[in-house]
């Protein structure tokens, strides 16, 4: 069953990954995913200090688990191979062709994470359909709105937003400011961020979008530049991780992965559960996963595969057992 009632952030402890929804009077107004074995913002780790760059305060510190952790603001007197305590300040990030390795600084004990996943409150389930819905935009790229739509494109220098539709330039801009301001926070934006507004003429115009967005983003920390006169606005927000957006960009078939095995933890009653899968997605579905469905659900799992289905669109049911 899942958690109607929901409020505040709540966390759903998933298979490979765990998902976070910020949800007020029944709606979720932000979202978070973590991948199991990455690390994250907030995190505390003990490195070994692996290189120190001559006439800097930067290193290179490297986790237990060989990841390499670029850290600032190294105190005087530390040395190489010795170890540090670390809070990650960004998780890494794939991007197309390179990976931005994680950052870090050091700290003392009194530090804790304060990180969502582990203050959040933990449900079996969030309400339905919630998080399938924002997983399907951040896979499409793309949200409507009145008389518009937005379209989101991941870049190594930037997260763009277009915006579409059929209203005059001011009044398709004005409507595309609320959506804007939603979806920045489900998909768990943040660093360098471009929205391509209607070219708007009119100094009085532009500063119309200016202030909706003033208002639309007042309580989500960010700069922001005013809107130029080819009506394109920058926005830098703190850079945490990956968004639901990079995700797809650049890990598709491990983000459809974790879905699938999702889905198969949905249904409920005996039997055996049947993934559908695409041929491609089945060699990402790692035994280990496919092991904890089954510890979940008291059931046999079996994957087929059908290449008639796209990545995103896994499949589960129950069967009956063979005799």
């Amino acid at each position: 069953m899942s958690d109607t009632n929901a409020s505040g952030w709540m966390v759903e402890r998933g298979i490979g990954e765990d998902r976070a929804l910020l949800i007020e009077n029944g709606e979720p107004i932000a979202a978070k995913m973590l991948w199991h074995g990455e690390l994250r913002a907030g995190e505390i780790v003990t490195a070994r200090l692996a290189s120190k760059r001559t006439g800097t305060a930067r290193g290179i510190a490297i986790a237990p688990d060989t990841k390499e952790i670029l850290v600032d603001h190294l105190p005087p007197g530390l040395t190489e191979g010795q170890d540090i305590q670390l809070v990650v300040t960004r998780a890494p990030i794939a991007e197309r062709g390179r990976l931005k390795q994680a950052q870090g600084r050091v700290c003392d004990s009194a530090v804790t994470s304060g990180q969502v996943f582990h203050e959040a409150t933990q449900v079996r389930r969030f309400p339905t359909g919630m998080w399938d819905e924002i997983w399907s935009a951040a896979s499409d790229g793309q949200i409507g709105f009145a008389s518009g739509s937005l379209l989101f494109n991941v870049t190594p220098a930037m997260t763009l937003i277009d915006i579409d539709g059929d209203l005059q330039p001011r009044e398709l801009a004005l409507a595309a400011v609320p959506a804007i301001a939603r979806w920045l926070r489900l998909f768990d934006v943040g660093g360098s961020i471009g929205i391509d507004f209607p070219t708007l003429e009119r100094k009085a115009d532009r500063k119309a979008v200016d202030t909706a967005l003033q208002r639309a983003l007042a309580d989500w920390p960010h700069e922001r530049t005013a809107m130029n006169g080819f009506g394109f606005v920058q926005i830098v927000a703190r850079l945490e991780g990956p968004s639901l957006l990079h995700r797809f960009a650049n890990s598709r078939a491990e983000a459809a992965a974790r879905m699938a095995v999702r889905r198969g933890e949905l249904p409920e009653g005996p039997g055996v559960t049947l993934l559908t899968v695409h041929p491609a997605l089945k060699a990402k579905l790692q035994p280990a996963w496919l092991d904890e469905l089954v510890r979940r659900t008291g059931r046999p799992t079996r994957v087929d595969t059908s290449p008639g289905l796209a990545i995103e669109a896994a499949a589960a049911q129950i069967i009956p057992h063979e005799h």
